[in-house]
C-alpha cells in the first residue's frame, strides 16, 4: 500500500499540483512580505549583534510596514552635530558602534553621497530651513541671521507647516542670537545648547539624555488630532572648549577602552602638499588639529570620547523612535536622520569642518518613508543629494506647496518614489564657505563638487585646487598643474562660474533649482 500511494504521488499530475501549490506559496510571500508571516524576521546584520550597552531587542516591527493612506506625514528630524558621513558602523566605520542608526538603513534608505553646501553650523542649520543656500539666506554669522526676518521665514518649512495646521517644534540647539525668537515661532520648544551637562531642577543630565526625554515629552503632550513636525538638534557629538573636548555620560567609558583607532594616513605629508599660502599654523583646521588630535595619545581620547557620544545619540534616536512605534504612529512619520557638517579626524593634518574635503562636506542622510516601496527598502542610494533639499522634500511630505522662486534644492524622496528619476538627478553640485575670523584662520572657499573630479578655489588668496577623486578619493594629489588635466580644468572653471551664478540668484519666478 505505501508503495502504491508512492507511486501515485511520482505521477506527472501529482507533482504538477506540488508545482502549483510552491508558485502560490511564493507568489503569497512575495505579497504580503515575510515579516507579516512571521514575528521573529529581523534583519540579520542587527539582530545577531551584540552591543556592550543594553540596546533592547528591535521587535514588533510588522506597524512600520503597514501601507500608508494618502495623508500628509508627520515628520520628524534628527540632527546631531559634528558627524561626518562616515561615522556609523554601517557606513565603514568599524570602530564605532551604533546599531540602532544601521538598522534604520535596512529599514529606509541611506544615502552615500549626502553633502552640505557649506560645512558649518549655524549656515547649515539656516539652509536646513529654508531650503537655500548661503548666498541666499544670507545668514554668514550667528550674530547675524537675516532668514529669521518676518519675510524671509514666513517662506521656510517650519512656518509654511504651521501655516498649514501642523504643530511644530524645535528641541536642541538653536545658536541664532536670541532664543526669544523661537518661542514665538514654534508652537513648542526647548532651546539648550553649548554644554554637555546640564543642570535640570538641581540634578545634572547628560545633553543626550535630555533631547531624548525633552523629544518624548513633546511627543506625548502633542495635540493627537493633528499632525506634527520636529527638529531634534543633539549638541553631540559636537565638542567643546575645556579640559575634555567631549564628555560622554560616565557608563559609556567602558565602551572602545581595548581597541585603538586607526590614524589618518599619511596624514603629515598630506599637510605639507597643502597650499602654504592658504594652510598655515594659524589656520583654524590646523589649530583645532594641534589642540585635540596631534600626538597618538590626543588622538585615541578624543576620538574615543567622539565615538561613545555617537553611540550615546545613536541610543538615543533609537528610543524616540520606539516612541513612535509605541503611539502607533510609526507607519505615518517621515524620519529623517542627518547632521549639520562632517568633521576632518587629521586627514590632512586638520581638525574641524569648514573647507571643501571629504570628511567635511559628507554627512549622514537616512530616511525612513512610510511612501518608501518595499523593493526599495534597506537598499543604498549615491546619487549627491543636499542640505539644501531637506525643506523642499519635508515640504512635499507634508503635501504643503514649494514657494515658488523661493528654495533650491530638490524633493528627494522622487529618488524612491518616482522611476526614472536617477536620470535626471544632479551629478554635480556648488560648494561655498565665507571667510570668518578673518582669512588666516578660515579663508573663503568655494568649490565644483564632482564624484570623479573636485575643483577648489580658496577665493581670498586666488590659490585653486584640482583633485582627481576617482583615482584619489582622500584628496592627497593636487592635479592643478599636471597636463593630463588641464580640460578637464578648463571645462570646471566655466562650469564653476556658471553654478555660482544660478546659487548666487535672487529670489524670484527666474531663479533655478540646482
Amino acid at each position: 500500500m505505501r508503495t502504491r500511494r508512492w507511486r501515485l504521488w511520482r505521477s506527472p499530475l501529482a507533482q504538477l499540483r506540488l508545482w502549483f501549490c510552491a508558485i502560490f506559496i511564493v507568489l503569497l510571500c512575495s505579497l504580503y512580505g515575510l515579516k507579516n508571516i512571521t514575528d521573529d524576521y529581523l534583519p540579520s546584520t542587527f539582530s545577531d549583534m551584540q552591543s556592550p550597552m543594553d540596546w533592547g531587542e528591535f521587535r514588533g516591527e510588522k506597524e512600520e510596514m503597514l501601507p500608508q493612506n494618502n495623508k500628509p506625514l508627520n515628520i520628524l528630524v534628527l540632527y546631531p552635530d559634528d558627524m561626518r558621513h562616515d561615522s556609523m558602523s554601517s557606513a565603514g566605520t568599524q570602530i564605532v558602534q551604533t546599531p540602532f542608526l544601521d538598522h534604520l538603513s535596512t529599514l529606509g534608505k541611506r544615502f552615500t553621497h549626502n553633502c552640505v553646501t557649506t560645512s558649518i553650523c549655524w549656515i547649515s542649520r539656516a539652509t536646513l530651513f529654508t531650503g537655500q543656500y548661503l548666498s541666499r539666506h544670507g545668514s554668514d554669522d550667528p550674530a547675524r541671521f537675516p532668514f529669521c526676518n518676518d519675510e524671509n521665514w514666513n517662506v521656510t518649512w517650519p512656518y509654511l507647516l504651521q501655516k498649514a495646521g501642523y504643530y511644530v517644534g524645535h528641541i536642541g540647539k538653536w545658536q541664532f542670537g536670541n532664543t526669544g525668537f523661537v518661542k514665538k515661532a514654534y508652537n513648542w520648544s526647548r532651546v539648550f545648547q553649548y554644554q554637555h551637562w546640564h543642570n535640570i531642577n538641581g540634578t545634572l543630565i547628560h545633553t543626550t539624555d535630555y533631547t531624548e526625554q525633552t523629544t518624548i515629552e513633546f511627543l506625548r503632550k502633542r495635540p493627537k488630532d493633528i499632525p506634527f513636525a520636529a527638529t531634534v538638534a543633539f549638541y553631540p557629538p559636537k565638542g567643546i572648549d575645556g579640559k575634555r573636548y567631549f564628555n560622554p555620560k560616565p557608563e559609556s567609558e567602558e565602551l572602545y577602552l581595548n581597541v585603538t583607532v586607526p590614524e589618518p594616513f599619511d596624514a603629515n605629508a598630506s599637510w605639507d602638499r597643502l597650499d602654504r599660502t592658504v594652510f598655515t599654523d594659524k589656520n583654524l583646521g590646523r589649530e583645532t588639529w594641534y589642540y585635540s588630535l596631534r600626538t597618538h595619545e590626543m588622538y585615541q581620547k578624543n576620538m574615543k570620547d567622539m565615538y561613545r557620544m555617537i553611540t550615546e545619540v545613536d541610543a538615543a534616536c533609537k528610543n524616540i523612535f520606539d516612541e513612535l512605534k509605541k503611539q502607533n504612529i510609526l507607519n505615518e512619520t517621515m524620519v529623517i536622520f542627518t547632521v549639520d557638517n562632517g568633521f576632518l579626524h587629521g586627514e590632512h593634518g586638520l581638525g574641524g569642518k569648514w573647507f571643501p574635503f571629504e570628511e567635511s562636506i559628507r554627512v549622514p542622510l537616512i530616511v525612513w518613508d512610510p511612501r518608501m516601496p518595499m523593493s526599495t527598502r534597506g537598499k543604498t542610494d549615491d546619487s549627491f543629494t543636499l542640505n539644501v533639499d531637506l525643506a523642499t522634500t519635508i515640504l512635499a511630505a507634508a503635501q504643503v506647496e514649494v514657494p515658488r522662486g523661493v528654495m533650491q534644492g530638490r524633493d528627494f524622496s522622487d529618488l524612491y518614489l518616482k522611476k526614472g528619476a536617477h536620470q535626471t538627478w544632479r551629478k554635480e553640485f556648488f560648494y561655498e564657505h565665507p571667510i570668518h575670523m578673518g582669512k588666516k584662520r578660515i579663508p573663503k572657499s568655494t568649490a565644483l563638487v564632482r564624484k570623479d573630479y573636485k575643483y577648489i578655489l580658496y577665493n581670498n588668496y586666488g590659490v585653486e585646487s584640482l583633485y582627481h577623486l576617482e583615482k584619489d578619493p582622500m584628496e592627497m594629489n593636487d592635479v592643478l598643474d599636471n597636463p593630463v588635466h588641464q580640460a578637464k580644468l578648463a571645462e570646471m572653471r566655466i562650469r564653476y562660474q556658471e553654478l555660482k551664478d544660478i546659487v548666487g540668484m535672487p529670489i524670484g519666478n527666474n531663479s533655478k533649482t540646482v
